[in-house]
């Protein structure tokens, strides 16, 4: 029943059933209201969750990043380290067969025994088993150190030694195709060798000749020089044309005494020995070429 301050007065009769389904539609309404925050409140939840998420892995990620670089940065360490070692390795590699063939050398002069004196034979060693040390008492480097140390008092003393020999006997001249240097002996020979400074396997298209600094460097034969001045590897380098596709290199010079045009006669001086370019000591490198193709020096040397 409605009563209005002014007016007719209204009746209204509502069944139960309207009232009960009245009344579920509101529960209904008001079910779906709660849920509905509830499912807002569980999305905030969950992003913040999301987000915490993403931002650990984000974190983790940047950590991982971290240590991949570190564990980057020493294994390029560890390659870098690998790397002189090789280098220090080839080049006393390259020291130990210098000094075999300074020491064949001396044998040869010196008309000592070779059967007790043999360089191409290693040395016998021997002594009880030792249990190894847990221990190394010395770590690579040192022992590189020592090595190296070792290697370079003996190569004192063995071309101390060579000096002392070679002023007792006259110095041997070259003749065409003969000895490009005045004295001196073969230190590396023509073919693949280790390098010494990357320790890596590589063609050696000539031979070395040891000598002393500021030595001179002669013409192998007469002919015409094509090429004098600074070449990548070589240093300080003569080429000579001597005809019919003949043609030697004179690398590491110290000095250069010729120009390109000049007519050059057996044993005439090119330049002195020095240790310019691709070296690791002063020596003479020698070349022989024929037709651009490289031919092995030894085939055209007196001695060797």
């Amino acid at each position: 029943m409605l009563v209005p301050d002014v007016g007719q007065v209204r009746n209204y009769r509502i069944s139960a059933r309207a009232v009960w389904i009245g009344a579920l539609t509101l529960f209904t309404f008001i079910s779906f209201g709660v849920w509905g925050v509830y499912s807002a409140y569980q999305a905030k939840q969950a992003m913040s969750a999301l987000n915490a998420s993403q931002q650990m892995l984000s974190m983790a990620r940047q950590q991982q990043s971290h240590t991949y670089a570190d564990m980057q940065q020493k294994v390029d360490a560890e390659k870098e380290k690998l790397a002189v070692y090789a280098r220090k390795l080839g080049q006393m590699q390259a020291r130990v067969l210098r000094l075999d063939a300074l020491g064949e050398r001396l044998v040869s002069v010196s008309k000592l025994n070779k059967n007790e004196f043999d360089f191409g034979v290693k040395p016998a060693l021997g002594g009880p088993r030792l249990s190894p040390s847990p221990v190394m008492d010395l770590d690579l480097d040192d022992q590189m150190r020592q090595m190296d140390h070792q290697l370079s008092h003996l190569d004192t003393q063995l071309s101390a030694i060579d000096m002392m020999l070679q002023g007792d006997r006259d110095v041997r001249t070259a003749r065409p195709h003969a000895w490009p240097s005045e004295g001196g002996y073969l230190s590396s020979r023509y073919g693949m060798r280790i390098d010494p400074f990357n320790g890596r396997r590589a063609m050696h298209k000539g031979v070395d000749i040891a000598n002393r600094l500021g030595a001179a460097v002669l013409a192998s034969s007469r002919g015409v020089v094509v090429y004098a001045g600074k070449m990548h590897g070589y240093g300080n380098l003569v080429e000579v044309d001597h005809g019919y596709g003949y043609r030697t290199r004179y690398g590491h010079l110290s000095s250069i005494a010729v120009k390109v045009g000049d007519e050059v006669k057996d044993n005439q001086l090119l330049g002195r020995v020095g240790s310019t370019g691709h070296s690791t000591g002063p020596h003479l490198h020698f070349e022989v070429h024929r037709f651009g193709k490289t031919l092995n020096p030894v085939n055209f040397l007196p001695r060797v």
